[in-house]
């Protein structure tokens, strides 16, 4: 089991497996790929197993921003090609996948795979090979504690900040009106857990009392016992740290037991758009509260072109917000080359570190660590769609639903 910034074994040891595989395989000199012709970009996503749904959303992004980008001359007037894999949510095979991008398939550039759990052992690899390494999702803050010197994550914060907005919500409530009680359980998850923690500290220096804490494992899809626990002790809030299917599976259970707080905090599973919708009942969507990184309305450059060619091509739906993450971690990786003028992966490196990029998040840039420097926004569902409602000056609504409406 995982501590606050700690990783299991396992995944200590996939990591290591990373730099085993680099080591053997491939050289050191950073350099893949050749020059002219077109610039060949691998990534390995989860498209199967547990984390399959964000995973898809992922490979979209990825595949609209190469449309887009060649459809306007490409990058320093070369086509893009994707060489997307399968990882199948699996550490040991994330590490296999880009060990051969790199060494088989010879790409120019890579860009990240989702999660914490998969990124933090696929960018051991790309950093003993010297190259950039752009990542949509995987915000373990223990990701930036390696001295790596070319991971770049492209959301606006760490995973642990993500629901700072959250708390400044709350203190901005009346006293009186604020929860008296919370509950908390996660997923024992790298990205979901520490904000969590982090939530319940915060919180709880508010004066709001914790009367429920649990952890269950990645693999649970039984919610019945947490919801059934969290009912019995009535807390005004509930904080879950959520990927999707845990998320669905806790507002089900918590209708079946017909509690219904007076706040809802979850994490992720309330960005995947008409699926969470869908999953829950549209009406059961209103007034749940998540921390996003992006907006289908946000006037962020390329953010309207974005939205329009996601819904030609998918039929008419809202990207969800890992599709948006992709797009651009893909916008952060083009940057770093036109900006370098060229592939060399130091120089790409290099000018990503010392310069800022526009993106359909918004502006990004990092730290020394490639840790980005910013916050999250606070979203709510509002009458069947997502809203923004902090911070004041990217609000797209008037103000918060609160306190919730019970279940429908």
């Amino acid at each position: 089991m995982a501590g606050r910034n700690g990783l299991t074994r396992r995944e200590f040891a996939a990591a290591g497996l990373g730099l085993g595989l680099a080591l053997a395989g491939c050289s050191e000199n950073g350099s893949s790929g050749g020059s002219g012709g077109d610039l060949l970009i691998g990534a390995s996503l989860p498209l199967t197993g547990q984390f399959s749904q964000p995973g898809q959303e992922a490979e979209r992004g990825y595949r609209i921003w190469r449309e887009m980008v060649n459809a306007d001359g490409g990058i320093l007037g070369r086509q893009v090609e994707l060489k997307i894999t399968d990882d199948a949510s699996s550490q040991d095979t994330v590490v296999a996948d880009y060990n051969r991008l790199i060494t088989q398939d010879r790409v120019d550039f890579l860009l990240g795979t989702f999660s914490s759990l998969l990124n933090y052992p696929a960018s051991a690899v790309a950093e003993r090979q010297g190259m950039v390494f752009v990542e949509p999702a995987g915000g373990a803050e223990n990701i930036f504690t390696r001295g790596f010197k070319k991971i770049f994550f492209a959301q606006p914060a760490l995973s642990a900040d993500q629901a700072n907005t959250f708390v400044d919500w709350v203190k901005s409530l009346p006293e009186a009106e604020r929860p008296a009680s919370a509950a908390y359980t996660t997923q024992d998850d790298p990205f979901t857990r520490p904000v969590i923690e982090r939530l319940q500290g915060l919180l709880e220096d508010l004066g709001i009392k914790t009367v429920y804490t649990s952890v269950y494992p990645a693999e649970t899809t039984n919610m019945q016992p947490v919801a059934a626990a969290i009912a019995g002790k009535k807390p005004e809030l509930v904080a879950h740290g959520a990927v999707f299917q845990d998320g669905v599976g806790l507002v089900r259970a918590l209708k079946q037991q017909q509690f219904s707080p007076k706040a809802l905090f979850q994490m992720s599973a309330p960005s995947h758009a008409g699926q969470y919708s869908s999953g829950i009942g549209e009406a059961n969507t209103q007034g749940v509260f998540y921390s996003v990184s992006w907006h289908e309305s946000a006037p962020t450059p390329l953010n309207k072109e974005f939205v329009a060619a996601y819904a030609k091509k998918y039929k008419g739906a809202v990207p969800a917000e890992d599709a948006a993450d992709a797009f651009a971690a893909a916008q952060v990786l083009q940057a770093g080359v036109e900006g370098a003028n060229g592939t060399d992966q130091d120089k790409v490196a290099e000018w990503l570190h010392g310069n800022e990029v526009e993106t359909v998040l918004g502006p990004l840039k990092w730290d020394e660590r490639g840790a980005p420097v910013g916050s999250f926004l606070l979203a709510q569902w509002q009458g069947g769609k997502v809203e923004i409602v902090s911070p004041a000056d990217a609000a797209t609504a008037e103000q918060a639903v609160y306190p919730k409406p019970d279940w429908q």
